[in-house]
């Protein structure tokens, strides 16, 4: 699958297009002022008496009610949280206009049946694959972020090229853009927050950390080994590929790998994280997720909690530097 880049990329699907952002957290805002920098008729739609208006007014853009946004917009992109996007959706469903595109980050409101769009819409993905302060600051320094793209409703014959052109404005044809779907955008990611980057890793990080300091070791100094050298690995797999970072360590880092590595992520491993695919294509993730929102969230109140608690979050704090 070859990445498609800038220079085959059409931009004129957007050309003299109005282009609603709904939500302005970590992907709202970036995609909202990418647009803005690249010269786009951008607005951006808000809830009543959501505290993001004041950051949009001092960011120099327009902000208007969710569905004074929507009105007249060719381009509608939904970038508020998930589990929100299914009510959202309802709420501006009228104003519309047909054969208007709606955009997402991520599939899962889609592949879950969070919503359906009408008929005549034309529906798109791009997914920026990383946070949108990275996505913004990379745009800002003329580079950008690799992305996804998918076309899931094409009711006007243009879907596939708004999407392309769109992932072009925002700076993620800079990079390259690969094209997927929604389904299997929704499934990829989801499966690696539980089951890889975002889940399992700072899981592992803080057990290493809790079982030096249980041996005696400086809380500082666990904190370093067990954390610290987290950015070494990701910047040497990011330029060398995992064979490659293997061969740039020390033999005794590379043995240590190859003895500790498989210990930890052995056949009981591999058949939990397989069971984790199976939640995640079964929609019992996303109806977690559901339920999770509907009773005010409060595992990730305590989750958020207790991280914050953590002895390891506490010697990172030791280490920063003081005044």
């Amino acid at each position: 699958m070859d990445l498609i880049r800038d220079d085959a990329i059409d931009p004129t699907p957007l050309a003299g297009k109005r282009i609603a952002i709904l939500g302005y957290g970590n992907q709202g805002r970036a995609q909202a002022l990418n647009l803005a920098d690249g010269g786009y008729d951008v607005v951006v739609g808000l809830r009543d008496r959501s505290q993001s208006l004041a950051r949009v007014e001092v960011d120099g853009l327009a902000a208007l009610s969710l569905g004074d946004a929507v009105d007249g917009a060719d381009v509608v992109m939904l970038l508020a949280p998930d589990e929100t996007l299914g009510e959202l959706y309802r709420s501006i469903e009228p104003r519309l206009k047909a054969g208007a595109a709606l955009g997402f980050s991520h599939g899962l409101a889609i592949r879950f049946g969070l919503l359906k769009p009408r008929a005549d819409l034309d529906v798109f993905m791009v997914a920026p694959k990383g946070p949108g302060s990275a996505l913004r600051s990379l745009f800002a320094e003329g580079r950008g972020m690799m992305g996804l793209f998918a076309a899931e409703q094409d009711a006007t014959g243009h879907a596939r090229g708004i999407a392309l052109a769109y992932g072009r404005a925002i700076g993620c044809g800079r990079a390259g853009l690969l094209e997927t779907s929604f389904a299997e955008e929704c499934e990829a990611d989801l499966f690696n927050e539980l089951a890889v980057v975002w889940g399992p890793v700072p899981e592992i990080l803080a057990a290493g950390f809790d079982t030096l300091v249980e041996a005696g070791v400086k809380p500082e100094i666990a904190y370093m080994e067990c954390v610290g050298e987290l950015r070494l690995l990701a910047d040497l797999i990011a330029a060398r590929g995992i064979a490659g970072m293997r061969e740039a360590i020390s033999n005794t880092a590379e043995l240590g790998a190859v003895i500790g590595g498989p210990r930890i992520v052995d056949d009981r491993t591999r058949q939990t994280m397989r069971s984790i695919m199976h939640e995640v294509r079964s929609g019992s993730f996303a109806e977690a997720l559901k339920q999770e929102a509907g009773s005010g969230y409060p595992k990730l109140t305590e989750a958020r909690r207790r991280a914050r608690e953590a002895a390891v979050e506490q010697a990172r704090l030791s280490l920063e530097p003081k005044g």
